[in-house]
C-alpha cells in the first residue's frame, strides 16, 4: 500500500517556517513527506532540505516525492532525538528551520499490520521503527498490572486504567494477547457500557498510550526541542504540531521555559542571573480551520506552536 499522510495544518506551517528560499531547513517527522514537499518548492538550488524518520517506509516515500525538488535534499533513518548527532555528521552548525509533526500517519492507522489501529485486526506491534526490540505485544503480555495502569493512565488519560489493566491481565491468562482485536477486546470488557456509549472509540486512549510507551514519544521531546533551538540561527524557527494534550504541554512547557528572560526572584533589586530568552513564541497555538476539519477530521486535536530564536 502506498504511503499516504494528510498534513494538518499544511499552509499555516508552511506559512510560519520558511523564511529564507536559500536555507537548511528540517523536517524531524518525515513521514508522507507533505509538510516536506511543500518546503522544497519554496526554497531554491541553494538550499539543503534534511528529512527525519525511524520508518523506511516513510523514508522511501519521501525520497520519490522529494526527487523533483531543486534543493539539496538529505533523508535520514533516524529517531530525531539524534538530531545533534545527525546534524554534525553532516557537518552542519545552524539551520533556519525545523517541523515536527508529531501525530501518526495515517499511513501507519490504515496498514493493519503495523497494529497501530483499533479498527483494524493486525498484530500488535506499534513500532514506528520496525527493527527496535520493544513493541506494543511485550507490553501488554508481560507488563505487570500495576505498570499496565500507570501507562494507561497517565499516557492515555483513561478514567478506566485500572479496569483495563486487569481485563488485559486476566484475557493473558487463556494465552498471550497477540493481534489488536484481541486487545480491543479486552478493552471494551472493563468498560461499562454507558461509557461505551459516549465519547471517542473506548480502545482509542488505550492504544494511544501503549503507541506512547513503546516508542518513548513524551520522554525524548523537552530534550530535543531544547537541543533544535540550540541549533538555530537568528530568526529561524521552530514549529511543532501536536496531537494530544500530553504532546502539547510539554511543548508548550517547553518554548515558555525557553522564552523566560531574568529568573531572579522579583525581590531582587537587580538581575545577577543574566538569563536571557533564546526565543520568542509567535501568536497563539493555531488550530485547524472548519473546512480542514470538514475535509480531514483527523486534524480536530491538532495545534501548532511557533517560535523564532532571537
Amino acid at each position: 500500500m502506498e504511503f499516504e499522510h494528510k498534513s494538518v495544518l499544511y499552509k499555516e506551517t508552511l506559512d510560519a517556517l520558511v523564511t529564507k528560499l536559500d536555507g537548511i531547513y528540517v523536517d524531524c517527522t518525515l513521514g508522507g513527506a507533505g509538510h516536506a514537499s511543500g518546503v522544497v518548492q519554496r526554497l531554491n538550488e541553494k538550499a539543503l532540505f534534511i528529512g527525519f524518520d525511524q520508518d523506511p517506509a516513510a523514508l522511501a516515500a519521501g525520497k520519490e516525492r522529494l526527487q523533483q525538488a531543486s534543493c539539496r535534499i538529505e533523508l535520514v533513518h533516524s529517531n530525531f532525538q539524534h538530531f545533534n548527532r545527525v546534524l554534525d555528521a553532516l557537518g552542519i552548525d545552524k539551520v533556519d528551520g525545523v517541523v515536527f509533526d508529531l501525530g501518526v500517519s495515517s499511513h501507519q492507522l490504515d496498514i493493519a499490520e503495523r497494529g497501530f489501529s483499533y479498527m483494524q485486526d493486525g498484530p500488535l506491534d506499534m513500532r514506528m521503527n520496525p527493527t527496535q526490540k520493544l513493541s506494543a505485544y511485550q507490553v501488554v503480555n508481560e507488563y505487570s498490572v500495576e505498570k499496565l495502569a500507570e501507562i494507561i493512565f497517565s499516557y492515555g488519560e483513561e478514567r478506566w486504567a485500572k479496569r483495563i489493566a486487569r481485563s488485559i491481565a486476566q484475557a493473558r491468562e487463556a494465552g498471550p494477547i497477540k493481534t489488536t482485536a484481541e486487545l480491543t477486546e479486552a478493552i471494551k470488557k472493563a468498560i461499562p457500557a454507558a461509557a461505551r456509549r459516549e465519547g471517542p472509540h473506548p480502545a482509542k486512549r488505550t492504544f494511544q498510550a501503549i503507541r506512547i510507551e513503546v516508542n518513548n514519544e513524551l520522554g525524548i521531546l523537552r530534550d530535543t526541542f531544547t537541543a533544535v533551538v540550540e541549533r538555530l540561527n537568528e530568526k529561524g524557527r521552530i514549529c511543532i504540531i501536536t496531537f494530544h494534550s500530553l504532546e502539547d504541554r510539554i511543548a508548550k512547557k517547553t518554548l515558555v521555559e525557553l522564552a523566560k528572560g531574568c529568573v531572579c526572584p522579583k525581590d531582587f533589586p537587580v538581575c545577577v542571573c543574566n538569563h536571557a530568552p533564546q526565543v520568542k513564541i509567535l501568536g497563539k497555538p493555531v488550530a485547524p480551520s472548519p473546512a480542514e476539519l470538514e475535509e480531514n477530521p483527523r486534524s480536530r486535536s491538532a495545534r501548532l506552536r511557533v517560535a523564532e530564536k532571537l
